[in-house]
């Protein structure tokens, strides 16, 4: 038998093997398998094909992507693909796509083509693709395909797409847990709620249905309970919000990111307490594992806290360094990373630098410069620097008319006693908005401060025309009208005569008790004094209900006052009956302590022996003898005296 047969039987015993381990799922065997094909003839195509496989399925990418490069596989698009969007290359991993030759691309190739959109955070051209594949595709993955094209649209919502995805499928657990995270990207976090616990409930019954166990259905629906307590967070909720995050993170689950964001929003919701804690979680955020598994916002969102926490343990230095790094690798929160650098300033009392920062800031962004200018603000209003304040509001172009800004400065002008510079600000805001016409939102609450200051200043005519603008947009505001009347009476009472005549009538506006009730009260008196005479007005005799109240009275009468027990008539009461005990005569007060009549002796001693045993009286030193004492009577102790026995009158009928 030639060489040539045995090395064709060889590499088919071979492919049998190969066939076997793939099927099991030997992957590791079937690769060996595939190398000694390979190892016969180099040029085996299927052996190398089937080799890569086995290194995809047995997660050896940097081999795989190594042998496809050294064979030249260049027909394999969709595997080497696969491979590098697997080696986080989702670039190369388009490219590769895009240059298959062949066109309309295959459907695995449209598959994959639409994950790594997603993985680029191509969302707009993603959903479009999944639609696309939707329409086009009729197998068991349909499901799987709904929920991607819904996730695609969460993303859009967060990031303000206007599209309408009202239509897009709730019936299965993933595809409501998508539904709130949109909602809950356009700030609806109260309606994402309930959508979410209506996703928990439903994931529950789904995994029992399929009879999973509780771990099973804990690890499934983390994710869900997790963004619940985002809405949560974001409701003001935060220790609802943190419980459930810590009781994600002590189930340890596999996702990296479900961690990283669980260990973010603790740490976001520390603040400035927990310190030790946070150092910790946000160590765990960093994970560079993390860092492919989350989108770009959430890794921002990470390293902003990160420089904040630094802010807030007072790591100055470390603080600067970091956020020079966060503005080089993100460079679209330059602004965020100068806010953190000027906070740091601010706490070290360095209050010119940071305006000096945020200064040159404004120059190289001009048409960006209105949050860098309410930041210099703040600093210099927290430097004490009032005028300096004033003098950046006022520099804000037409932003300086919105109602905020000219409610803060007003503010700072009255505080600086500037009544004048303040009444013009008012003026040169109606002014504005009367010639502009731009609605911006709700003016009412201007309109009114503006017309009340005016009105007190004695400008009555600047009062009318803020009173005109707002009587447009609530004409059938009375109060309104009344002080509109009562700014026209002092400069044209024509127009005052005119609109008084839109008041109601006094009848709809009083009744006939309220009429009485003012003209019998005066207005100088004081308010008891007030209500005293309009109660005694409503008693008059001439009232309505005054004689039902006399009937009443008859009808009233006195009870003879109680006299106490044993009295007698006869006798004359005691003049000091109304006295306290301790002012009467009978009073006998007690002995002080510390009185010289202190007796001095044993206890039970009698007080006319006090003077016999009283040793400094020299007197009683001849007197005082043995047998002198032992010849004294002796007084009985207390425990020896005994108690009067009073006779208890018994109870009965005499």
């Amino acid at each position: 038998m030639s060489k040539g047969v045995d090395k064709e039987a060889a590499i088919r015993t071979h492919y049998a093997e190969l066939n076997k381990f793939g099927q099991n799922g030997e992957y590791e065997k079937a690769v060996k398998a595939a190398n000694k094909i390979l190892a016969l003839n180099p040029d085996e195509f299927q052996a190398a094909h089937c080799k890569v496989v086995g290194l995809i399925q047995v997660s050896k990418f940097n081999e795989a992507i190594q042998f496809i490069e050294r064979a030249k596989l260049n027909q394999l698009v969709f595997e080497r693909a696969y491979v590098e969007y697997r080696l986080n290359q989702p670039q190369k991993a388009l490219k590769t796509i895009d240059s298959c030759d062949v066109k309309p691309l295959p459907d695995n190739l449209k598959e994959l083509r639409a994950q790594v959109l997603y993985r680029l955070e191509m969302f707009d051209e993603c959903f479009e693709a999944y639609k696309n594949i939707i329409k086009n595709s009729s197998d068991d993955y349909e499901d799987e395909r709904a929920t991607n094209l819904s996730a695609v649209a969460a993303n859009l919502s967060i990031e303000g797409s206007t599209k309408d995805f009202s239509n897009l499928r709730e019936d299965t657990y993933e595809l409501t847990y998508n539904s709130a995270c949109a909602l809950a990207g356009k700030g609806k976090f109260n309606e994402a709620e309930k959508k979410l616990r209506a996703s928990e409930k439903l994931c529950r019954e789904t995994l029992e249905e399929d009879g999973s166990t509780e771990d099973d259905i804990l690890d499934e629906s983390v994710i869900i309970k997790v963004q619940l307590a985002y809405c949560l967070q974001m409701q003001g909720k935060s220790k609802e919000a943190y419980a459930i995050y810590a009781d994600a993170l002590k189930l340890k689950s596999d996702d990296v990111a479900l961690i990283a964001v669980c260990s973010n929003n603790t740490v976001a919701i520390n603040k400035d307490q927990n310190v030790f804690d946070s150092k910790k979680k946000i160590r765990t955020a960093l994970n560079e594992a993390c860092e492919h598994k989350l989108t770009s916002r959430q890794n921002k969102t990470i390293a902003i806290n990160n420089c904040l926490l630094t802010l807030y343990t007072n790591q100055a230095d470390q603080c600067q360094q970091l956020v020079n790094k966060l503005v080089q690798k993100y460079p679209d929160i330059e602004f965020e990373g100068l806010l953190i650098r000027v906070s740091q300033l601010a706490k070290d009392k360095k209050y010119k630098e940071a305006v000096d920062l945020l200064e040159k800031y404004t120059k190289s962004y001009p048409d960006d410069d209105l949050p860098a200018k309410f930041a210099m603000t703040q600093l210099l209003l927290l430097n004490g620097n009032k005028k300096g304040a004033i003098e950046v509001l006022q520099s804000l172009g037409e932003a300086k008319y919105r109602p905020g800004v000219v409610s803060a400065i007003v503010s700072l002008l009255l505080g600086s006693d500037n009544k004048a510079a303040a009444s013009q600000v008012l003026k040169d805001a109606v002014e504005w908005y009367k010639k502009s016409k731009i609605n911006s939102g709700d003016l009412t609450d201007m309109w009114r401060q503006a017309a009340t200051f005016h009105l007190r200043g004695g400008e009555a005519e600047t009062a009318a025309s803020s009173l005109e603008e707002l009587r447009k947009s609530n004409p059938q505001d009375m109060k309104i009208l009344a002080q509109l009347v009562i700014a026209y009476a002092q400069f044209d009472r024509s127009k005052a005569q005119e609109a008084s005549k839109k008041l109601p009538a006094l009848d709809t506006l009083t009744n006939a008790a309220e009429i009485d009730s003012l003209e019998a009260t005066n207005w100088m008196m004081s308010t008891k004094a007030v209500k005293k005479t309009v109660s005694k007005v409503e008693q008059s005799p001439g009232t309505p209900g005054s004689e039902l109240g006399k009937q009443r009275k008859k009808r009233q009468r006195k009870r003879k006052g109680k006299l106490p027990k044993e009295y007698n008539a006869e006798v004359q009461p005691d003049p000091e009956r109304w006295l306290p005990k301790y002012e009467r005569t009978g009073f006998r007060r007690k002995r002080d302590k510390r009185s010289k009549d202190v007796i001095k002796g044993s206890q039970g001693m009698a007080s006319g022996a006090a003077d016999q045993y009283d040793m400094s009286k020299a007197q009683n030193l001849s007197k005082a003898s043995p047998a002198a004492t032992s010849s004294a009577e002796p007084t009985p102790g207390p425990r020896q005296h005994q108690r009067k026995s009073h006779q208890k009158k018994k109870k009965g009928r005499f």
